[in-house]
């Protein structure tokens, strides 16, 4: 392990632990992340004494430009040095009251800090005093789960679920970030201990389901999610969308397996986490809007628009940010059937001019997700669509050179309006702006000044509006 430890932070931590006559270990994801060859920038250095101190005389060490942070509540202390972020904690072990996931704190040795971690591969340490510099430290063999892809509790997995619920996240979390599996009897203990979610934040369940969200391939996360039982605890609305009904020998797919299908296939094409949402909550109405009749089968009419409504009340009681990003997830849900109804018919200018003003600048992410929304299994119709979309993109980009529409602001103002015809504030003012907008939409007028301050003479002439200016 030495030739991974060849940064200067882990020299002066050995100086400093040596001085204080203090064992001194760097703990849990960075030694995994080392092992799997994972790049890691958060360090948590373990020791048995005041993390505290030892954070101080690492920081003069380092020299006078390094500020350390420091939570004596917890007994940790933090610095950063270079692209690093380093924590010091004391050794300690822990102890849990049945409703709450804050433990109560006495020092301890390494044996007890690793034996409350929370999984093996959680539990490495590598030892940094001089003598020992290097050693490895494996208690319950997570080298060996490393290598098996196994995702196991380093005690029984019970207990440690039922101290911290919050572990049972994390392990899905790991399983997916890591592609590894989630041992048998682990697995069950969170099915046994699902309810023990309650006592977890929204914001910490929050933070575990936008890191599945941003794995390479989020599906497993949420079946995994579904499979113990917990998806229904903290994400009803997905879990609601499970399942297939048949009417008269009519069925309809699966939307919550076909929205995770949706998940993996954007998830290659971009790393925006608000984009991702939206593919994961495109359908979300589903089940919401499904009715069956005998001449159209399975319909889901508007669920983009309730779907779209049902957002900030998502966000909320998930405490997810209440500002541009829960809009702009509104916006993708409500307009992502837009783009596959064009891409079924002969493509209009005015059509696309519309889905340019609505969507903005966000026009380009929604038809990423439309691209990832076609997941039928006849290799001629999804043939046709990327076709049809292809098409559909080409026509945004040529009209959106030629008529700036994107985020277009109409050329001629309320205020122009009220002065030319000596309005105040009224209903005809908007009629008329929303007259000129649809023009310019429809390609009856250009997007340019003059056509569009004559367009509103004609139209102000046409409601008996007399100018009092003239321009």
């Amino acid at each position: 392990m030495k030739k991974h430890l060849q940064h200067t932070i882990f020299k002066v931590i050995s100086e400093a632990a040596d001085q204080l006559k203090q064992e001194t270990y760097v703990i849990g994801g960075f030694v995994r992340d080392l092992i799997l060859n994972r790049n890691s920038p958060d360090i948590d250095v373990v020791t048995v004494g005041s993390g505290i101190e030892l954070a101080e005389i690492v920081a003069k060490k380092l020299g006078s430009n390094i500020q350390v942070s420091v939570f004596k509540t917890f007994g940790t202390a933090m610095l950063k040095y270079q692209s690093l972020e380093v924590e010091f904690v004391g050794a300690r072990k822990e102890s849990y009251n049945e409703d709450s996931r804050k433990p109560m704190v006495e020092n301890g040795t390494l044996e007890e800090d690793q034996n409350r971690r929370d999984f093996t591969i959680n539990a490495l340490a590598i030892c940094l005093n001089k003598d020992r510099f290097g050693e490895l430290i494996d208690p319950f063999g997570g080298i060996q789960d490393i290598t098996d892809k196994i995702i196991r509790t380093p005690l029984e997995p019970g207990i440690t679920f039922s101290d911290d619920p919050l572990r049972m996240m994390r392990a899905i979390r790991f399983a997916t970030q890591l592609g590894f599996t989630i041992e048998e009897k682990t697995l069950e203990a969170i099915s046994l201990n699902k309810n023990r979610i309650h006592i977890i934040s929204k914001e910490r369940i929050g933070e575990e389901l936008n890191k599945i969200i941003l794995a390479d391939k989020p599906s497993v996360g949420f079946r995994l999610l579904d499979q113990t039982g917990l998806l229904e605890l903290i994400f009803p609305e997905l879990h609601r969308m499970k399942g297939r009904e048949v009417v008269k020998g009519v069925g309809h797919k699966d939307n919550f397996y076909h929205t995770l299908e949706v998940l993996d296939r954007i998830a290659p094409n971009t790393n925006n986490l608000w984009l991702r949402w939206s593919a994961l909550l495109h359908d979300i109405a589903k089940p919401a809007t499904k009715k069956y009749s005998p001449q159209l089968g399975w319909t889901f009419y508007s669920h983009n628009f309730v779907g779209a409504k049902m957002v900030p009340a998502l966000f909320k009681r998930m405490k997810f940010p209440l500002n541009e990003k829960m809009k702009y997830v509104q916006k993708i849900v409500e307009l992502h059937m837009r783009p596959i109804v064009l891409s079924e018919e002969v493509v209009t200018d005015s059509a696309i001019r519309r889905l340019l003003f609505e969507a903005g600048d966000d026009v380009d992410d929604l038809m990423t997700l439309c691209e990832a929304d076609i997941t039928s299994k006849n290799p001629e119709k999804v043939k046709q669509y990327y076709g049809n979309f292809q098409l559909v993109r080409q026509k945004l980009k040529d009209l959106e050179e030629r008529d700036h529409i994107r985020n277009f602001q109409p050329p001629v103002s309320g205020e122009t309006i009220m002065e030319v015809f000596g309005l105040e504030p009224c209903r005809e003012v908007g009629l008329i702006k929303v007259a000129i907008k649809d023009a310019i939409l429809d390609g009856i007028i250009p997007n340019e000044q003059e056509p569009a301050y004559q367009f509103m003479l004609e139209k102000g002439k046409e409601m008996g509006l007399i100018p009092v200016i003239n321009q």
